[in-house]
């Protein structure tokens, strides 16, 4: 509880990663080593992940990222469009969705009472196991959706989204000649899991995430 608290307390102090200094990002690459040696789900952390089971996966779950490493999501920070605000991983076997919201970068230039405007993108997955090991997740991308949350203060859901489905949503992997769905570039390895706390590290060039269960992804 205390190394989580500590860790925690690192990752608001350096906004997610964004604002970290090589000296914080090494504090905080420490203590998810130290959690990692205690991980109280070594094994099977992707049980159920593919929807092949009866019972709840364990990944099953809202998770609110609170640090990361990764470049993709750690670049969304020099937009001069747009600053990310919350970022999650909705979990709901087979699917897994990374949510994040986007605000316009001259919103904090204007007063607080100005009407408040909010994007949110979304980018879908389809997970399934890997032979490699039990915490092991494959991903499989099959969409991404941006949509309209809040213009100038007014909710924005009689808008349409922007959406745009790949191929692998239509198309069973198994079924194409030459793919073997056990070696499809994307995956992710659970190091540290329980009831409130998440730790992922991407393949390569991807990075870590820290993650804390929550009850929604709302806006």
């Amino acid at each position: 509880a205390v190394l989580k608290t500590k860790l925690l307390q690192l990752c608001a102090s350096y906004d997610r990663g964004f604002g970290a200094s090589p000296k914080a990002r090494d504090q905080v690459q420490e203590l998810v080593k130290e959690l990692e040696s205690m991980n109280p789900t070594p094994t099977d952390a992707a049980f159920g992940v593919d929807d092949s089971e009866s019972i709840s996966a364990p990944l099953q779950g809202n998770w609110r990222m609170v640090w990361t490493t990764a470049l993709d999501v750690l670049n969304l920070g020099a937009s001069p469009l747009a600053t990310p605000g919350a970022i999650y991983q909705a979990i709901e076997p087979p699917l897994a969705t990374n949510i994040i919201d986007f605000i316009p970068r001259a919103q904090s230039l204007l007063p607080l009472s100005f009407p408040q405007s909010l994007v949110r993108a979304e980018v879908s997955t389809r997970c399934s196991l890997r032979s490699q090991s039990s915490n092991r997740v494959g991903l499989v991308f099959e969409g991404v959706k941006l949509s309209p949350v809040e213009l100038l203060g007014v909710k924005a859901d009689i808008l349409p989204p922007l959406s745009i489905d790949f191929p692998t949503k239509f198309i069973n992997l198994q079924d194409l000649p030459g793919v073997d769905p056990e070696n499809t570039p994307g995956y992710f390895d659970v190091t540290y899991l329980d009831g409130d706390m998440l730790i992922i590290k991407q393949n390569a060039p991807g990075g870590y995430f820290v993650s804390i269960k929550v009850d929604d992804c709302l806006p």
